[in-house]
């Protein structure tokens, strides 16, 4: 079985990912830190080598493919775009043949706000001093991004709002959700 999160930046994907897969017993990977693995750079760097946003998702899908190839269960966190562009093919490619559901987490835009994180080119966390004017700035942003993905997100195949979960308790919330549509049974949670 494969579970495949998606959402917007810093809404918590590859933090609950890892949670997820470490309660189910399943192996985790973050697709961006699997795409800087397989082309030896950094996300920023690819993008700019890519030239257009196109390509670069093209690029990254490359290996989104391998990570839904694999024969073992796992949990894999996506990007924003995980359910448009050339993701979307690989996504249903593999939708066909394997257990494979999309989950798209969601929270407010203001607690998406209180969780951004800033990078530099090598994908090194830097710090990003925040007064009024930027906040507003940047959650401007967030809603922007989160308007062009909407339609994307409506294609998951659940819809998980973890607005007022605490972070511990997200994994069993999807999980539960997971096991009322019949996807998890009892026996496969193992809780490690």
């Amino acid at each position: 079985m494969i579970i495949y999160l998606v959402g917007m930046n810093c809404v918590g994907k590859s933090t609950v990912g890892k949670m997820l897969a470490d309660f189910l017993g399943f192996t985790f990977y973050d697709l961006n830190k699997e795409v800087e693995k397989f082309y030896q750079t950094s996300i920023e760097r690819l993008q700019i080598d890519s030239l257009v946003m196109w390509e670069f998702r093209k690029r990254s899908s490359i290996v989104l493919d391998k990570l839904f190839s694999k024969d073992i269960d796992c949990v894999i966190s996506g990007t924003p775009a995980g359910l448009m562009f050339s993701y979307l093919s690989v996504y249903k490619k593999h939708k066909k043949d394997k257990q494979l559901y999309s989950i798209h987490m969601y929270d407010s835009f203001e607690n998406v706000l209180d969780r951004l994180t800033f990078y530099d080119i090598d994908s090194k966390p830097i710090i990003e001093p925040m007064d009024e004017y930027k906040k507003a700035r940047y959650l401007y942003e967030i809603k922007a991004d989160h308007k062009y993905f909407e339609n994307s997100y409506k294609r998951a195949d659940f819809q998980i709002n973890i607005e007022n979960i605490k972070l511990e308790e997200i994994p069993s919330f999807i999980i539960g959700e997971l096991r009322e549509h019949n996807v998890i049974p009892l026996t496969t949670v193992q809780h490690h």
